[in-house]
């Protein structure tokens, strides 16, 4: 997979990729530059079959995490980031797209990313029959009783 460097975006990731969670040892351990706290407007998450979707929503925001790959791992990286949201350019059957959008630091600084949003026929759904997250932070609900 050929990247240029206009695309070597961060990553805004909000549910199984944060640290401590289940992939993100699996993924993202060693092939990161650096990981901040951060959030996203304009998305809402809801919880999905063991890890949340995100959608969408103007008032909406969700906090998550800013990660930086490593420039030599980012072409592998993106790759296996695609693979496990199963995500294939312009393929109608995506549960999720990868597009960009701004992420803002605890400092306040903006930072384009790439993000996984919900494919519009899942989000759809889920604006109809899913269940939200509450405070937008998947972490969080999984804490609460």
């Amino acid at each position: 997979m050929s990247v240029t460097n206009e695309e070597r975006l961060p990553f805004f990731v909000y549910g199984t990729l944060r640290p401590g969670e289940h992939h993100h040892d699996l993924f993202l351990r060693g092939r990161t530059r650096s990981e901040q706290p951060a959030r996203m407007r304009g998305i809402v998450l809801y919880d999905g079959p063991g890890y949340p979707y995100a959608v969408e929503e103007p008032a909406g925001v969700v906090r998550g995490e800013l990660v930086t790959a490593l420039p030599e791992a980012y072409p592998e990286l993106l790759g296996a980031l695609d693979r496990l949201e199963e995500y294939v350019p312009g393929d109608p059957r995506n549960l999720y797209e990868r597009v960009v959008r701004d992420a803002a630091r605890v400092d306040g600084t903006a930072a384009r990313a790439w993000v996984y949003l919900a494919a519009p026929a899942v989000a759809a759904r889920l604006r109809t029959h899913g269940r939200l997250v509450p405070g937008g932070d998947w972490r969080e609900r999984r804490r609460r009783p």
